[in-house]
C-alpha cells in the first residue's frame, strides 16, 4: 500500500472502505433497496464511467439515501452508450440509462431514484428471445 501523504488522501481512502462496507451491510435485504449499478467494463471506463461512479456515491452519501446500494458490474453489451447504469427500484423493472455524465448521475438520482420519474435517455430492451 502506498503512503498517504495528505490528509484528503486519508479522506478519500476511508470514504472507499466505508462504501464497500456499506454494501456488505446492506446484502442481507437488497431486494428492498434501490440498486444502482454501474458499467465499468474498459468501454465503460474510458468514457467516464470511473467519475459517474464517484459522482453517484457522493450523491448517495451526502443526501443520506440509505434506501441506495451502489455498486459496478461488468459489460452490459451497450458499449455505443457508455457511460452507462442500471437502476433497479424495488418491484420494477430494470432500467439503464446511458451516456451518463455526472450532471445527469444527479438528475437520475433526483427525479427517477427518489420521485420515480421517468427520464430520456433510457436504452430500451429490445432483443427477443427464440420463443417470443
Amino acid at each position: 500500500m502506498a503512503k498517504i501523504k495528505s490528509l484528503d488522501e486519508l479522506k478519500q481512502l476511508r470514504e472507499q472502505f466505508k462504501s464497500k462496507v456499506d454494501i456488505r451491510e446492506k446484502g442481507d435485504n437488497m431486494e428492498k433497496l434501490v440498486q444502482i449499478r454501474v458499467a465499468m467494463a474498459t468501454c465503460g471506463i474510458a468514457s467516464g464511467a470511473r467519475e459517474v461512479m464517484n459522482a453517484l456515491v457522493d450523491i448517495v452519501a451526502n443526501e443520506k439515501l440509505d434506501n441506495v446500494v451502489i455498486s459496478q458490474t461488468g459489460c452490459m453489451g451497450y458499449c455505443y452508450a457508455e457511460p452507462t447504469i442500471e437502476v433497479t427500484i424495488p418491484g420494477e423493472e430494470p432500467v439503464v440509462f446511458g451516456e451518463v455524465t455526472v450532471e445527469r448521475a444527479k438528475e437520475i438520482v433526483e427525479k427517477y431514484v427518489k420521485n420515480g420519474e421517468l427520464l430520456d435517455g433510457i436504452i430500451p430492451v429490445s432483443h427477443k428471445t427464440v420463443d417470443e
